[in-house]
């Protein structure tokens, strides 16, 4: 090949070829739309590609710095935007390699030996993903930073608990954000799974088969920090199982981000009006002057969609692909990059709304008006009497029964009227009935009482500090990604 060679990548299989490839296969068959955004993690991985060259012998030094030097070149005209891609080359990839032949000639075209598109796509997205990964970490940790903070303040806030969307019992607002809280805390243990599947190094896989070249793989491990090489050259390029892992935390947290979201939405409305919401994240009514629309909280419900469908999108795409790489798996990044763009979005507005969040406790008070909530607790005080569970359950469900016709609250019923409907009732009972001494003496662990929320946060707490230091730790495994 002659040092001035300046020839466009589409040669280098284009010997096989007759014809020129048809410009709407060009157009349909490209992926630069979706890739270049990861330009800068392609150049960083061929630059250890290349050192990694001439470790063993396959580049000499003057050789393998013309090629870095003018990578980095490269990078700093894709930042400055002075670099205009070619559909023309199908993706990043190529493009990148072809302005480094247009810069140094022969020199620019020794850099690919050694390496296969399918191996250096893997670790160009491998690379991205670390970054992109640990951004998504600072926004999941904002979040349950701010859930847990909430968390103190309304420890010895009342409330009213649900089921089935039904008056429950009394519980601790601050129980309520740790309920959140501690579900966002297995996603940090879904998302850290998803890093460490995405940790490793592909780089010398070739094609599918590995190379007959003498390549370094541990070399540009170590040069990019990844903490481990892949075992299995076949399975390397052929699957996409932390795509997955990826994809599979973040549908399962815009289920938790969904869930949180209705909460607030249910909350907030005039029927039961003891969440209020800042002005800053609610909109108003084109018609009625008087709404305050949770809009946000309502969008965020909705993203919960898109990211169980992008999951679906993958699972689909990859469920009957025979080994190794088939060209079905140039879109598996599309789902993917929607997805981290849609959990940046959440984390660009939901930390900084639930911090603003107030409770009005004297609107969720109204709530106990007709005391019916501290049934449990009087089926639990006969029980502590000796009255078997059930036995304890029908009398009191005939205590309600008798409260809801004569429209008397239970937890203002004298004694005599306890006595004449429950037999086994006595002076104790009364000081018992009151939402906040429910809350109160519900202190199993886990339980809702302000002392067992405030131990929930202390562990919660330490966990994420864990997280954190774990999280650091990769951090400083990031290589310089020009």
């Amino acid at each position: 090949m002659p040092d001035n060679w300046k020839g466009e990548l589409p040669l280098m299989w284009k010997g096989r070829f007759a014809q020129d490839t048809d410009e709407a296969v060009i157009n349909f068959t490209q992926s630069l739309d979706l890739d270049w955004r990861m330009a800068a993690a392609d150049i960083r991985g061929s630059i250890a590609h290349v050192r990694m060259l001439a470790h063993t012998g396959l580049l000499d030094a003057k050789e393998a710095g013309t090629i870095e030097k003018n990578l980095r070149e490269i990078a700093e005209e894709i930042k400055s935007g002075n670099f205009t891609p070619k559909v023309s080359l199908e993706d990043v990839h190529m493009n990148i390699e072809s302005r480094l032949i247009e810069k140094c000639s022969a020199t620019g075209a020794r850099l690919h030996m050694g390496r296969s598109r399918n191996d250096q796509v893997n670790t160009t997205v491998r690379l991205y993903l670390r970054k992109e990964l640990l951004g998504i970490w600072a926004g999941l940790e904002a979040l349950i930073s701010v859930l847990l903070k909430k968390a103190e303040e309304h420890a010895d806030v009342v409330v009213p608990g649900y089921t089935h969307l039904q008056q429950a019992q009394p519980i601790s607002m601050g129980q309520f954000w740790m309920a959140h809280a501690q579900a966002f805390m297995r996603d940090a243990k879904r998302l850290s799974a998803a890093y460490e599947a995405v940790d490793e190094s592909p780089l010398g896989c070739g094609a599918l088969a590995g190379s007959t070249l003498p390549l370094d793989r541990e070399f540009t491990r170590a040069d990019m920090g990844f903490s481990r090489l892949t075992e299995n050259s076949m399975d390397t390029v052929a699957h996409r199982d932390h795509f997955l892992d990826i994809l599979y935390f973040a549908a399962v947290f815009g289920g938790h981000a969904s869930r949180l979201s209705e909460d607030l939405i249910i909350y907030f409305t005039t029927e039961f009006g003891w969440v209020k919401l800042p002005d800053s994240f609610c909109t108003g009514s084109s018609i009625m002057p008087q709404k305050k629309n949770p809009d946000v909280l309502e969008i965020l419900r909705g993203k919960a969609g898109q990211l169980s469908g992008a999951l679906v999108d993958l699972l689909t795409m990859t469920k009957g692909i025979p080994l190794t790489y088939n060209r079905d798996l140039q879109d598996d990044k599309r789902s993917l990059f929607r997805t981290l763009d849609c959990l940046k979005g959440i984390f660009s507005v939901l930390p900084a709304l639930l911090s603003q969040v107030e409770i009005d406790e004297e609107r969720a008070g109204r709530g106990f008006a007709d005391g019916l909530i501290l049934a449990t607790d009087v089926a639990e005080y006969l029980v502590l009497r000796g009255v078997p569970f059930r036995s304890a359950h029908e009398k009191v469900g005939h205590a309600v029964r008798w409260c809801l016709e004569q429209e008397r609250p239970m937890d203002k019923l004298t004694l005599a009227e306890w006595q004449a409907l429950i037999p086994e009732a006595e002076e104790g009972l009364l000081p018992l009935l009151s939402p906040r001494r429910s809350m109160e003496r519900r202190d199993t662990a886990g339980g809702t009482s302000p002392r067992q929320v405030r131990a929930q946060i202390a562990r919660a707490k330490e966990k994420l500090d864990a997280f954190e230091r774990e999280m650091a730790e990769y951090r400083e495994k990031l290589p310089d990604m020009l």
